[in-house]
């Protein structure tokens, strides 16, 4: 793999530090993105499969009502003692959430090969208590690989909530946090980063989180999990043999010799419809390639367990 350095030019004109998701584009897009990258990919019938899944994502996150935020005084808590004000961690789940896994595995279950049908079918019928502790495992990042079935479900359906909820919220009732590696609305962690090509943030970078799809400018070429400048070098793909790589350098590990770890960032100026998490699946060879060379990575895709290392 070879070492290139990225040239950047700093923007003229001021932009925005925090991007909160579009409820109407976000699973929209990422589920046309999918099925983009299924053709001629080695893992195509998967890709297809999260496409479903993003599509279904969608559905659910359109039919969802309004949900309720935290109050005045619980979000100025969080703004004097620096917390994410959605804390995914900390905050009680809206019970809403089963019910919008339950949407999405009824309407995979249609197209879903016999083995899939039945865990969804099984998923649905999984008492209220037993669905509880398989998202706390989830978010705390102790998920149980025998569950990676069904905690891809469960994952779809707290993306589903927690985007509702930061689609919901203002980007005044947000800051940037000491831990700077941590999404500043629900404090999860980022699946990756893209350096969008937008007019008002063109050439910046932008952290991407992967339970609420917020997104949070930070400095390009400092690593995202220890902060130094020092160590950083970025590895692509040039192309892979059945894997179908579209867009050589779309798509590279940010890796840091300093803490030996990686997270991908995405580039629209080599595809303007990259996007963090389906691009991040389907470049798992990259992830494959990391491991190999001893890094570790700092962030998880919460549709593939053990994404985070």
């Amino acid at each position: 793999m070879d070492i290139k350095p990225i040239n950047f030019q700093a923007p003229t004109e001021e932009a925005p530090i925090f991007l909160l998701p579009v409820k109407t584009r976000v699973f929209a897009e990422r589920a046309e993105r999918f099925n983009t990258l299924a053709k001629g990919h080695t893992l195509e019938d998967w890709l297809r499969f999260l496409g479903r899944l993003s599509a279904a994502q969608h559905a659910a996150l359109q039919a969802l009502p309004a949900l309720p935020l935290p109050d005045a005084s619980a979000l100025e808590l969080a703004q004097q003692h620096g917390m994410p004000p959605l804390n995914a961690a900390s905050q009680l789940r809206p019970a809403v959430w089963r019910d919008v896994l339950k949407q999405i595995a009824s309407k995979l279950e249609a197209d879903a090969p016999e083995t899939a049908r039945a865990m969804l079918q099984s998923l649905r019928d999984t008492p209220a208590a037993a669905l509880e502790k398989l998202a706390d495992d989830l978010l705390k990042g102790n998920p149980d690989p025998r569950d990676a079935a069904e905690l891809t479900i469960v994952a779809a359906a707290l993306q589903v909530v927690w985007t509702a909820l930061a689609a919901q919220l203002s980007s005044a009732a947000l800051q940037q946090l000491d831990t700077h590696g941590v999404c500043p609305c629900c404090g999860s962690l980022p699946v990756g980063s893209i350096v969008r090509l937008s007019p008002a943030v063109n050439n910046l970078r932008y952290l991407h989180c992967a339970l609420c799809n917020t997104e949070w400018n930070m400095t390009r070429a400092v690593c995202s999990a220890c902060d130094t400048d020092q160590s950083v070098a970025y590895q692509q793909l040039e192309g892979v043999e059945g894997e179908a790589v579209k867009t050589p350098g779309a798509m590279r590990a940010e890796t840091c010799d300093s803490c030996k770890s990686y997270l991908k960032i995405a580039y629209q100026d080599k595809d303007p419809q990259v996007d963090p998490v389906a691009d991040d699946l389907a470049t798992l060879a990259l992830d494959m390639l990391m491991d190999e060379a001893g890094y570790s990575r700092s962030g998880p895709n919460l549709l593939l367990i053990g994404g985070a290392g």
